[in-house]
């Protein structure tokens, strides 16, 4: 990417936003999260690429293997000094934003995804679901999250989102150990499980 695609990139920092690190996704090529993540580390730039497993069947055997959790994206923390070296990384394609401008994503946002994927049970992507009983998780080493509940049949399990990238992961959870967000019992009184959006398998 020439030099002008840098500049572009930078002009559309905030100015109060240039020596301060914030967190961003990067959309990138298929297949490329790797290489990106990999193309950061060389750069000394904080970035986290979030993976779960998944089992593959081969001709003689199912294989576990580690892939993305958000497919095309890996997240990265920089300031405007460092944004011109990613149009140097082989793979990236953009930063995430509204239109042509970047948009951070919170510490807590990030956070949330380490603590799932570092402690959840059964973690995978899931529909982007943001209606839906609220709730906290109040036991466990995910105690403080918050996100959606979801009750089916064989499982229960607790839906974090990312509104940016219109994307969400899940884990499993036991009902016990988590309490519904004050705002949320309206819905728990008009009978409402969890809003249609929120139904559906996995994403595979």
């Amino acid at each position: 990417m020439p030099e002008t695609e840098a500049r572009k990139l930078e002009s559309h920092i905030q100015p109060e936003n240039h020596a301060e690190a914030l967190w961003y996704a990067l959309r990138v090529r298929s297949k490329c999260e790797k290489v990106v993540a990999g193309g950061l580390g060389q750069r000394d730039i904080v970035h986290y690429l979030p993976l779960f497993n998944k089992k593959r069947q081969w001709s003689d055997r199912v294989k576990t293997i580690h892939v993305p959790l958000f497919s095309g994206y890996v997240f990265a923390k920089f300031n405007r000094m460092q944004m011109a070296l990613l149009v140097t990384i082989p793979g990236f394609m953009y930063i995430v934003g509204r239109g042509d401008v970047p948009e951070s994503l919170a510490s807590s946002e990030i956070e949330a995804v380490r603590r799932v994927v570092d402690d959840g049970i059964g973690v995978e992507p899931w529909p982007f679901c943001e209606a839906g009983v609220r709730v906290e998780v109040i036991r466990g080493p995910m105690a403080g999250l918050q996100g959606v509940y979801l009750r089916s049949k064989s499982e229960d399990r607790l839906i974090i989102s990312l509104p940016l990238l219109q994307r969400a992961i899940s884990t499993e959870i036991e009902s016990y150990n988590v309490r519904l967000i004050p705002e949320a019992k309206s819905s728990e009184r008009s009978g409402t499980v969890v809003n249609s959006v929120c139904r559906g398998t996995a994403i595979r």
